[in-house]
């Protein structure tokens, strides 16, 4: 059954994603608030959908630390579930996510006109420069930056591999860096088609105060990142 469920589900979820791209093309063109709402929507629609199939339901933790307005987030990524699943919980996200996605005919388009936040690996220092000048143009207008450190998914348990890219944000936008880290690998690993049941823990933690020290910063929040994600793995591996 839990293959099935999961063919089951991989194969709606997809159908869900080319319906919203070919159908909802016309957000293109309305108002970027109108076009974040239709993601909003879809998101929550595949959420609903994969509770329905393979019976995992999401929870979300420590909510009240989410920044409302102008706000940096950092956290763990363990899925593609953790690209979507999170929208909803933000009022106007930019994801920092890598260029490459934004060449894809029609989602790189959608993700131009949600305004994300592309990143051009291969470009180094010039890389990090236009990023920078992006999130701090989207905090400006009051949107959420998010962003996972590690640049890429991480299965549970993987030693820590993060990247400059976070405490570059910190120190260049001076905005408190709200920590996240969730346990979503356990239920939607990496490179497996296979979706399992349970409770994908989200979990949000107090906001890293502005103006330390890069290392102290960077030290702080893997520290917070970690910790909470091993317990929140060891959580959903005992359920």
């Amino acid at each position: 059954m839990l293959v099935f469920r999961s063919l089951l589900f991989n194969l709606v979820f997809y159908i869900n994603l080319v319906l919203f791209l070919v159908l909802g093309f016309w957000f293109m063109f309305t108002p970027r608030s109108w076009s974040m709402a239709a993601l909003k929507t879809w998101a929550r629609a595949s959420l609903w959908w994969m509770k329905l199939i393979t019976g995992t339901t999401m929870q979300v933790r420590g909510q009240q630390h989410i920044p409302q307005a102008g706000g940096l987030l950092a956290g763990k990524h363990q899925s593609a579930w953790d690209i979507f699943a999170l929208l909803p919980l933000l009022a106007d996200p930019a994801l920092v996510l890598k260029r490459e996605l934004t060449f894809i005919p029609v989602f790189g388009w959608f993700c131009l006109k949600f305004r994300m936040i592309s990143v051009d690996r291969s470009a180094g220092p010039s890389a990090l420069k236009k990023m920078i000048a992006d999130a701090r143009q989207a905090i400006t207008t009051g949107r959420q930056v998010l962003i996972f450190p590690e640049g890429t998914r991480r299965p549970p348990g993987a030693e820590p591999d993060y990247k400059p890219g976070a405490a570059a944000l910190y120190m260049q936008l001076g905005v408190p860096c709200t920590p996240f880290a969730l346990n979503s690998g356990l239920y939607w690993p990496r490179r497996r088609f296979i979706r399992r049941p349970g409770t994908i823990i989200v979990e949000f933690l107090p906001p890293i105060e502005a103006g330390l020290a890069r290392k102290v910063f960077s030290s702080r929040l893997q520290e917070a990142i970690e910790d909470s994600t091993r317990r929140l793995v060891a959580e959903g591996q005992a359920d």
